[in-house]
């Protein structure tokens, strides 16, 4: 797959992410762009963020990007064909205070990344949620749950465990509210 002007979110996050495992960089797909994939492009996002779960080099990084069309700005991966931008927000991979993060492989078009699992990327939305009361990322949790399968289970556990019983109590309940107004419509 090549990087176009009329590239998806999805799509450029996979080939950033095959491009990584090409190069022998371990990263994770993670955030608003992992969110994307997972909500059927539901949830818009600009930046596609990996966290790397090994030590590399911005070398590493520069010589597996370069071949894409990506350029390097200070922190930040720019493509001219794009309007999406790469990130590798520090490490270590982690949702809260949970580090036992298992990465799951995602792919398209016969590229494919390390990505989280739909229940961590819900619970990765539903950290932004319960930190900074931000509405939009339980949108995003609730697109998810809705469009995955995913363990209610251990979200409540991680919930629990993090302090945010209240909250995962809301977004259960604005994830009721968003399937019976899926019925409505479907009817």
């Amino acid at each position: 797959m090549k990087i176009t002007e009329r590239s998806s979110l999805a799509e450029v996050a996979i080939v950033v992410g095959d491009a990584l495992r090409r190069a022998g960089i371990r990263g994770v797909l993670t955030g608003g762009a992992c969110a994307h994939l997972y909500s059927a492009d539901a949830i818009p996002s600009v930046d596609v963020d990996f966290v790397l779960i090994e030590t590399s080099t911005m070398a590493a990084l520069d010589a597996a990007l370069t071949p894409l069309g990506f350029r390097r700005l200070r922190d930040r991966y720019l493509h001219d064909l794009t309007p999406f931008f790469v990130e590798f927000p520090r490490g270590p991979l982690g949702i809260g205070e949970d580090f036992r993060i298992r990465p799951v492989w995602r792919s398209r078009g016969g590229a494919k990344t390390l990505a989280l699992s739909p229940t961590d990327s819900c619970r990765d939305r539903l950290a932004a949620f319960y930190h900074w009361n931000d509405r939009q990322s339980l949108a995003s949790a609730v697109a998810i749950a809705m469009r995955n399968r995913v363990s209610f289970s251990k979200i409540r556990a991680w919930s629990r465990n993090e302090g945010h019983a209240a909250e995962q109590a809301a977004f259960a309940a604005e994830l009721v509210r968003a399937r019976r107004a899926s019925r409505v419509r479907s009817s």
